[in-house]
């Protein structure tokens, strides 16, 4: 459903006053600056007439209450003045900027439109000032040595963000002596060239014509008036834009009574049906047809125009133009019209969609326990919509549920991850035409052993793992030499998924044995033997606790470790798997019966790292791994990064060295200096343990940069790189003036004020927390003088999950009946600032307020419009919690499918898209609060145009005059009949003309007739919509006789109507773009009808079906389909009669290319379409 105040594409506006009248700012009752806008889109600003020489009731006085009222943005608002001719005036504005982040935006007009930035020169200036002590913007427009041309409305207008303030005034300047003389209204604005010496000046005429350096040449004098009288209402701006008229409002209420006759448009031969109607997925044919085939033709779909694509396709049959529109979807159910000239025609498109049936039926399928399983079924169309059902019951796939449902295009399935026997059941899939069903049966599986269990000889002490996988998630039971395991402290039994495991820590001689592990419900069992023996040692005794042994770098290590075992193992040094070998190298290994020996000769820093020991015996291995590390100098850190700032201080981090030297680090130091200098400060004298450090007593906006030196035992590293440059910023103040909006019974509404001090970070946006009565315990007032808090932090809660800008938010979801306390947060890039605290709690509960109907006056008496405008009437309430609202029609409820109504917290609208003469009544309103009732009714009238007299007779004829009688009209269009229109032809032309208008009586004399001519007479009725459609003539004619002597008609010969063949309408050079069907068109005319040959390159056309030519009333198409480049070439209309011949030719470019479609069909010119592709052509020809 559209919303209610969407306005018709094919709606004429009513040539209503501008909506800035400040009048109906205060008669809404709203706020100024929004209601003047509503009442313009719904068309509702009712039109006042008074004559000529009057003055509207009250419209000074209106100004002046608007004026005053309260302004959301302007604290002073410009007022209108008068001014002599030839001297200055200055218009005032202020803004109060206490609110505002920043500067807000000003524009000051003339009239509805023009906006006089761009004519600042000598004769107009605007400044602009800030005021630190008041905080006011003054915004100043001086208009220096007025005209009498400057005179009219002007008005001002501020926005900041979504704030909008404006004001209008009026400027009157008056001769200096004497009277006014009369200024024409079409040389009252002066033209200024640019570079002459009045430019600059306040030239309005510069949004009717374009500029001219040199003296223009005279043009014709139009007769406004008489334009504005046989214009369409659309029209009046366009003509007032056009002619320079300032006064449209004064004009067009004098217009009234200069009523026009409309003619009726005979743009469409043929128009389109009222609706059509599709299947989803197919093709539909628009078709109007033309009674000038010249008129351009444009198709809309919702107010948007139609561009050709392959969805779109667009034909020209002569008078006939088509619209294709193929594969049909659900978004183009929509309303279409198109345009001819001012004309249009709409339809309705409605898609229907076909019914889903079942392609593919589901299968019987049969699985094991665990097992993936996927039901599959396959449907007629892509994404549709299919429900699943177990055993009858709708299957809903959820986070917790073990169904899931996947859509491939036509293909639906159902699938069961881990199936149980609780899965055996009847699935079935329904559709919206069809249904399908299968059964799923789910078994046990066969077990299958995947990992037996293996003898295993393990070392005294050491641990014994037996494991073992099987096919299937079940349980079971370890034996040993034939009696049951019993789990110990040192022995754990260790069962997950199918792996099933028996660990031993510590393994004793009792230990060995056969192993069994028989799988609970199948006969199979999987046994083991565990043989324990004695391996080698490795004595460190004399080792660090992490076997670390440190070297100084350039000096000599020889490491002795004591071994055991028996037999004597065989020891093998080794280093990252490669082995030290025996003999004179740098590094070494010597063997000895009871110890092995490492010896490095000249350490040096690679020599760090970690050495194994491995022995090897009969009865096992024994490995070892030491630490020897190399000490030296540290390596520089990396770039620290600074991870918070403040006013004149920051947080800086880093990591260590990624080499220490073998050392630890004993500390850090740590310098800074500012980015633009090469001079570095150090900021600690005594070393920094820690890897965070804070800098202080830095220049608040200033970048700095830092760096690290590591120090251990050895002495200090190299410096590490710069950190990335910061700038110290603050948090800023508080904010202000923290205060409650409103209340609900479930929702709080607070506002504040923006912090005092901001500083150079700038604000981010707010944090609005709050917390319930009872988890904290008030503090003594502040110094303020109001109360703080002392609470955890997890017990205030976030009322907004992202930063508001808005001083002003809602929390929602609080219980009623309860008590919070609230604080706010201003964030900048700094930090969160200090919180405000509301001094007391806040009883969350909604106290009832009785409705109030604030009826609009302008709908106090009756709202009257005519048939087919748009109704769109917006009533604003009051009353809390929300009323509830009835609207009935003449007491009967309002069927809802012809009238809208859309109901709001604060108002509620009743909205007709066109209005019909069944829609006049009393409609009336209720407001209902709890207990509290209140009502409101309005009138409205539906209005149409009366139609014809029903009759008009001549009564009498004589000398030069005729008495005319007419009888009223049946219909008056549900309004009084305010005057007829006669109207006079002279029986040899036929030609009508206007005698008497606004005429109120049922007969008439009409005089100063021609003596000897035949007369007929026709009437118009007229109402408050104008003159009716048609008009009814008299039966009979009406000779004013002569007395003399009568008239003979001269006798004429024939006229010879032959010509030979002439070309009216020639070719042009044209191009087409390849795939889509381009027509060439010529027209030419001759007596007898000559024949018409088509050519290409000197070429005739015959029998190509690539071709078409037709032609109708002389107008001679060629239609070459979907051309390709081999169609372009010079091609030639020949037309012959008895009389002669005549030839015309044109070229035709055929374009091709994704590139050239997409830029023409953004609406780029051809022409330079073809320079770009050229240049671009010229520089990288691979790529075109």
């Amino acid at each position: 459903m559209p919303e209610p105040t969407k306005k018709e594409e094919n709606e004429v506006p009513a040539p209503a006053p501008p909506p800035e009248e400040p009048s109906k700012e205060k008669d809404a009752g709203t706020t100024p600056a929004k209601e003047p806008s509503k009442e313009k889109e719904a068309g509702t600003t009712p039109a006042k007439e008074w004559s000529l020489g009057e003055s509207p009731v009250g419209e000074e006085q209106d100004k002046q209450n608007a004026n005053s009222q309260l302004s959301i943005l302007f604290v002073e608002k410009p007022q209108g003045g008068t001014v002599k001719v030839g001297e200055n005036i200055t218009f005032i504005a202020k803004v109060k900027a206490e609110d505002l982040l920043r500067k807000p935006t000003v524009k000051w007009f003339k009239g509805k439109w023009m906006d006089l930035a761009s004519k600042a020169g000598k004769h107009l200036q605007l400044k602009e000032t800030f005021e630190r002590h008041s905080r006011v913007y003054t915004f100043e427009m001086q208009i220096i040595k007025a005209k009498e041309n400057y005179a009219g409305n002007y008005r001002c207008e501020v926005t900041y963000k979504d704030k909008f303030d404006s004001c209008s005034f009026d400027l009157e300047v008056h001769e200096s002596t004497g009277t006014t003389p009369n200024i024409d209204i079409r040389s009252a604005f002066k033209r200024s060239g640019e570079g002459q010496d009045d430019a600059g000046e306040l030239d309005f005429s510069g949004l009717l014509k374009r500029r001219e350096v040199k003296q223009q040449e005279e043009e014709p004098e139009v007769d406004v008036w008489e334009l504005l009288k046989n214009a369409k209402p659309s029209e009046y701006e366009k003509i007032a834009f056009q002619y320079g008229i300032t006064d449209l409002r004064g004009m067009l209420k004098r217009l009234k009574r200069m009523r026009r006759v409309e003619k009726k448009s005979a743009a469409f031969a043929k128009i389109l049906d009222p609706a059509y109607q599709v299947d989803k997925g197919g093709r539909v044919r628009f078709m109007v047809e033309l009674a000038d085939p010249k008129l351009e033709v444009k198709w809309y779909k919702n107010g948007q125009e139609i561009r050709p694509s392959t969805k779109y396709i667009f034909e020209h049959k002569g008078c006939q133009r088509i619209l294709f529109i193929n594969n049909c979807q659900m978004t183009d159910d929509s309303e279409y019209y198109v345009t001819a000239g001012d004309e249009k025609c709409s339809t309705e498109l409605f898609v229907r969609e076909p019914p889903i049936m079942v392609t593919k039926q589901l299968e019987d399928t049969t699985a094991y326990c665990g097992e993936r399983v996927e039901l599959e079924c396959e449907v007629s169309e892509d994404d549709a919509n299919v429900k699943w059902f177990k055993n009858g019951e709708e299957i809903i796939p959820g986070p917790k549920s073990r169904y899931r449902i996947r859509v491939e295009g036509k293909k639906h399935f159902l699938i069961i991850e881990g199936a149980t026997k609780a899965d055996s059941a009847e699935y079935s899939v329904m559709t919206t035409g069809g249904q399908s069903s299968a059964k799923l049966t789910v078994d046990l599986k066969p077990l299958k052993i995947l990992t037996p269990l293996t003898d295993q000889t393990v070392n005294l002490g050491k641990e014994i793992c037996l494991k073992c996988e099987i096919s299937e998630n079940i349980t079971g039971k370890w034996t040993k030499n034939g009696l049951p395991v019993q789990e110990s402290d040192r022995l754990k039994v260790v069962h997950k998924g199918r792996i099933h495991k028996l660990v031993i820590a510590n393994a004793l001689i009792e230990d060995e044995g056969d192993y069994v592990f028989a799988p609970d419900a199948y006969n199979v069992t999987l046994p083991a033997k565990v043989r324990v023996i004695d391996p080698p040692k490795i004595i460190l005794d004399g080792l660090d606790a992490d076997n670390t042994v440190t070297v100084i770098a350039g000096n000599k290590l020889r490491l002795e470790i004591p071994i055991s075992g028996e037999p004597p193992p065989k020891a093998i040094w080794s280093r990252a798997d490669k082995a030290i070998m025996e003999g004179s190298g740098r590094i070494r290994a010597e063997s000895y019966p009871d110890s092995s020996t490492l010896v490095i000769d000249v350490a040096e820093r690679d020599d760090s790292g970690v050495y194994h020991i491995n022995l090897k015996n009969e009865a096992g291995e024994a490995h070892a791994s030491i630490k020897i590390k190399v000490v030296d100098l540290p390596d520089p850190p990396v770039a620290p990064t600074v991870t918070e700032v403040g006013d004149d201080w920051c947080i800086m981090k880093w990591e260590p060295p990624a080499y220490d030297g073998g050392s630890p680090i004993l500390g850090y130091f740590i310098e800074r200096k500012k980015k633009q200098s090469s001079r570095w400060m150090r900021l600690n004298f005594d070393l920094c343990k820690e890897t965070t450090f804070e800098p202080k007593k830095m220049i608040e906006g200033v970048a700095y940069e830092v760096r690290i030196f590591a120090v251990n035992a050895i002495g200090i590293s190299k410096p590490s790189m710069p950190s990335r440059p910061f700038v110290p910023l603050a948090v800023t103040s508080p904010p202000t003036l923290l205060a409650v909006d409103s209340v609900t019974d479930t929702t709080v509404t607070m506002k504040w004020r923006p912090p005092d001090q901001i500083g150079a970070a700038g604000l981010d946006g707010y944090v609005l927390e709050y917390c319930f009565e009872g988890c904290t315990s008030a503090k003594q007032s502040d110094e303020n003088g109001e109360a703080a808090y002392d609470l955890p932090a997890d017990n205030w809660l976030p009322a907004n999950k992202d930063l508001i800008d808005k001083t002003k938010f809602t929390i929602t979801d609080l219980p009623t009946d309860s008590k919070i306390f609230v604080r706010v947060k201003a964030i900048n890039a700094a930090g969160a600032s200090e919180p405000k605290y509301y001094s007391q709690p806040i009883l969350v509960k909604e106290i009832i307020e009785p409705p109030k109907i604030r009826i609009p006056r302008h709908l106090k008496q009756t709202y009257i419009r005519r048939v087919g405008e748009a109704v769109n009437l917006v009533i604003p309430f009051q009353g809390k919690p929300r009323p509830e609202l009835t609207w009935k029609k003449d007491g009967v409820e309002i069927d809802k499918n012809q009238i809208n109504i859309r109901n709001s917290e604060t108002d509620t609208i009743i909205f007709i898209r066109k209005a019909e003469r069944s829609h006049s009544g009393k409609y009336d309103l209720q407001v209902k609060v709890d207990k509290f009732v209140e009502t409101a009714s309005i009138d409205i009238q539906i209005v149409d145009r009366p139609g014809p007299p029903q009759s008009v007779k001549i009564e009498d004829v004589w000398g030069e005059n005729v008495a005319l009688t007419w009888t009223p009209p049946k219909d008056d269009g549900n309004a009084a009949i305010t005057g007829y229109t006669i109207q006079k032809a002279d029986k040899k032309s036929m030609e009508w003309f206007t005698v008497i208008e606004h005429y109120h009586r049922t007969n008439a004399t009409i005089t100063e007739l021609v003596i000897g001519n035949e007369y007929y007479f026709r009437v118009f009725s007229e109402n408050m919509c104008g003159l009716s459609e048609d008009a009814t003539m008299t039966k009979e004619s009406a000779v004013i006789a002569k007395d003399g002597k009568i008239y003979k008609n001269p006798v004429y010969e024939d006229f010879d109507f032959s010509e030979a063949p002439m070309f009216t309408q020639p070719l042009v050079n044209t191009y087409a773009i390849a795939g889509y069907n381009a027509t060439l068109n010529c027209s030419v005319r001759g007596n007898p009808k000559p024949k018409i040959t088509w050519m290409k390159n000197k070429v005739v056309i015959v029998d190509d079906p690539r071709y078409r030519m037709f032609s109708n009333q002389g107008v001679c198409t060629l239609e070459i389909r979907k051309p390709s480049p081999y169609d372009g070439g010079t091609y030639c209309c020949k037309a012959v009669n008895d009389l002669g011949t005549v030839e015309i030719e044109c070229k035709l470019e055929v374009k091709g290319g994704l590139s050239f479609c997409r830029l023409l069909l953004q609406g780029v010119p051809p022409n330079i379409i073809d320079s770009y592709l050229r240049d671009a052509h010229s520089s990288n020809p691979e790529e075109y």
